[in-house]
């Protein structure tokens, strides 16, 4: 793995599990890691649920937009996380793969969203520890 660790986090939608993931990372790590975020199959925008579900962290993500998945930006990536979108990831020898299985927030209210937020963090927070960066405590 590089000097900087890059992350990529991919669901179908890009606009709730890898938003959550990206943003805690973003939040947890600083600039120590890269993070990026797609989807195979991006909205038009974030889930409004999760963006207020995430402001109850302290995490801003209303100005996030969901992005297509990318063969370059799978290729630049040392860690590729993806929760849901299956085989539709393009795969690279080297890279490291990861698949969370976390339930979608999609049609979820804010009560419904919340243990998937805080499933996400649990997860993001792990990641930390096994790429060994990081500038807040995450426990």
């Amino acid at each position: 793995m590089t000097e900087r660790p890059s992350v990529l986090f991919v669901c179908v939608h890009n606009a709730g599990r890898s938003q959550m993931a990206a943003g805690y990372l973003r939040s947890l790590a600083g600039d120590s890691v890269e993070v990026r975020s797609a989807g195979t199959a991006p909205a038009d925008s974030i889930n409004p649920v999760v963006v207020e579900a995430m402001r109850e962290e302290g995490i801003e993500l209303a100005a996030e937009a969901p992005k297509v998945l990318e063969t370059d930006v799978v290729q630049a990536s040392d860690v590729v996380i993806t929760m849901g979108c299956g085989d539709e990831c393009p795969f690279f020898p080297g890279k490291t793969y990861l698949d969370w299985d976390l339930p979608d927030p999609a049609g979820k209210d804010l009560a419904e969203v919340r243990p998937i937020r805080d499933a996400v963090r649990e997860r993001v927070a792990d990641l930390l520890k096994t790429l060994q960066v990081g500038r807040n405590e995450v426990d």
